[in-house]
């Protein structure tokens, strides 16, 4: 039946439900998919030939965001355990599911949405059966609980044998406060999966980065984290490293030559510390466009060091275990060396701050496309269409130059630690470069460093093993249930990422180093279950340089074992874990050898 004048009129004067602003029309111009958010629901775009699509943003897998993914023609593929995803209906290719969509439209250009399809149902919340208290766990002191046994360095080791003794959900005290530990992988996962919502970082973390002026992505909540973690995934897209590579490649080149000049010399080399300075030399070129080239002029070094970076994890980890913030009281000795680091750090980011801006004010065309992250940092805006303070891009470069140097230059350095006495791993990789890359000393470009099969396996089982980051730290944000328990609002909720890697019920042989499992996981046995292989982390705030760390350990090892043997100095048993946020190898040193790339 048609509508009479004044029922149109009162139609008209009626809200319409597609009236959630989602993104201005400029933003999801491209064909691939775009991460946008609207009241706390994180949703993908992506244009079709249909039109443009809005859907649920989250994987119905693991809650991995789908705006990080790829397009692939007309599927869009979760970079995480790869599920693909048609990007006109949503359904999954060669599964059940199907991703909700709502309705858009787009008006004198910005696109609305009407986001009630995604909205979930109220619906009871299950009462746990059991409370923290009934949890197991060590013994503890009076206020102090168990934090005279926290040796910061050995703490991930600590906690470890506390969870090989109580189990995989147990609890310690950190002065008057309970933490749960959790090292189950439906658990763990859904943690993860829950952030920012039911759980995020230690409440105590953002606040220390603030401190040392260095608020970032890594340590941001909410509305911030939401923004910065966009501009982040952006920035470390396949499409921009692809453009990267002969940069990295020219890097790795620098590196292959200071250890050919170690090798002719016979001389020692402190293993981690040059894998530092080559990642930092990668970092500041990727993020600030600056080349600082560590290795040239007798090994002088402008800019950062990876010395500093090492300090001032060691005092974010000692602060973050601290039962009260002594420091906002008192300054100790190691907090006065931090403050002198931070004092030489800032500055110099600052100065590449200012001369982008710079430069961007004298090219507005880099505006549109620009060079690097710093760059790309100047000239966003955050959800309020409002450009990031200062502190915030220098916190944030600080916080991806951080992360992106130290976690994967320690999995190379444990990678070398654990092949030195394999030799038939080091010989299967070997036998892989030798056909990937012809003459070459190196993967020439990002599609063969696409494929070297076993070196990304000799990756995967090194971080399997020997996780840069073993255990991450968070809190709820609600009243929760996680398992059979109920944890208040509040409660320290860390998770152990190693121990269920470790588990002959999840990898068969599980303390063997073995590769192959990564390739053919019968060869090894039955056992394979990679929802306990953590290393990235999982859900919305899986690390937002997977894709780059893959890439630099692909081309890194490649060139190593293409062009030396390695020979550790000393004993195995003489190289330890030491914890600063990452796992470092300590004592890890090594000689050199050259050797032809026709030797296998």
């Amino acid at each position: 039946m048609a509508m009479s004048s004044e029922e149109r009129s009162d139609a008209n004067l009626r809200p319409s439900a597609i009236s959630t602003r989602i993104a201005r029309e400029e933003e999801v111009r491209g064909q691939e998919p775009v991460a946008l958010s609207a009241d706390g629901i994180d949703l993908v775009a992506l244009r079709t030939s249909t039109g443009l699509k809005v859907f649920e943003g989250r994987c119905p897998h693991q809650g991995t965001l789908l705006g990080e993914g790829e397009r692939h023609g007309n599927e869009l593929v979760c970079r995480n355990h790869r599920w693909r995803f048609d990007v006109d209906s949503g359904k999954r290719i060669g599964g059940r599911e199907c991703l909700r969509a709502c309705p858009v439209e787009v008006r004198a250009g910005i696109v609305y949405a009407d986001l009630r399809p995604l909205r979930t149902p109220a619906t009871a919340v299950r009462s746990g059966t059991q409370s923290v208290a009934s949890l197991p766990g060590p013994p503890t002191l009076p206020l102090i609980g168990n934090l005279l046994s926290l040796d910061p360095a050995q703490m991930h080791r600590i906690v470890e044998g506390w969870e090989a003794t109580h189990g995989s959900i147990f609890k310690f005290r950190l002065g008057p406060r309970d933490v749960v530990v959790v090292s189950e992988p439906a658990l763990a996962h859904k943690v993860m999966r829950e952030r920012p919502e039911n759980y995020r970082r230690l409440s105590a973390f953002a606040p220390i980065f603030e401190e040392i002026g260095a608020p970032g992505v890594l340590s941001a909540e909410g509305a911030t984290w939401r923004s910065l973690r966009r501009l982040t995934m952006e920035t470390l897209s396949h499409r921009n490293l692809r453009g990267f590579y002969p940069t990295l490649k020219r890097v790795v080149e620098r590196l292959h030559q200071h250890w050919q000049r170690a090798a002719d010399t016979g001389r020692e080399v402190d293993l981690t510390h040059d894998l530092q300075r080559f990642l930092v030399d990668v970092m500041t070129q990727l993020a600030f466009g600056y080349d600082m080239n560590p290795f040239s002029d007798g090994d002088r070094q402008e800019g950062i060091t990876p010395k500093q970076f090492d300090d001032v994890f060691e005092a974010v980890n000692r602060r973050l275990m601290a039962p009260f913030p002594y420091w906002r009281f008192v300054r100790l000795p190691a907090d006065r060396h931090l403050d002198r680091i931070v004092g030489q750090i800032l500055p110099w980011i600052s100065g590449l701050v200012d001369a982008a801006r710079t430069q961007v004010a004298a090219e507005p065309e880099r505006a549109e496309q620009p060079r690097n992250f710093l760059e790309a940092m100047i000239c966003a805006r955050d959800e309020s269409g409002q450009p990031f303070p200062n502190e915030v891009v220098v916190g944030n470069a600080i916080q991806i130059l951080a992360g992106g140097q130290d976690t994967t230059a320690n999995t190379l350095a444990w990678a070398i630690h654990e092949i030195c006495d394999r030799p038939g791993v080091a010989r299967a990789l070997r036998e892989e470069l030798g056909v990937a890359l012809g003459a070459a000393s190196m993967p020439e470009d990002i599609e063969t460093a696409g494929k070297l099969g076993y070196v990304t396996a000799v990756a995967n089982e090194v971080m399997r093993l020997r996780p840069a980051i073993p255990m991450t730290f968070n809190e709820t944000n609600a009243d929760v249930v996680l398992g059979d328990f109920a944890l208040p609002k509040g409660t320290p909720v860390w998770l152990l990422l190693r121990p269920a890697a470790r588990e002959a019920a999840h990898f068969s042989d599980p303390e063997a180093f073995r590769p192959e499992r990564w390739l053919t996981p019968q060869a090894v046995g039955d056992a394979h279950e990679p929802t306990a292989f953590m290393p990235f982390g999982s859900g919305p705030r899986m690390c937002p340089g997977r894709t780059l760390a893959m890439l630099e350990l692909r081309v890194a090892l490649a060139m190593i074992f293409r062009n030396f043997d390695i020979e550790r100095v000393g004993s195995a048993r003489r190289v330890h874990e030491v914890l600063r946020v990452t796992m470092n190898p300590r004592d890890l040193r090594v000689r050199l050898h050259r050797r032809k790339h026709h030797e296998v």
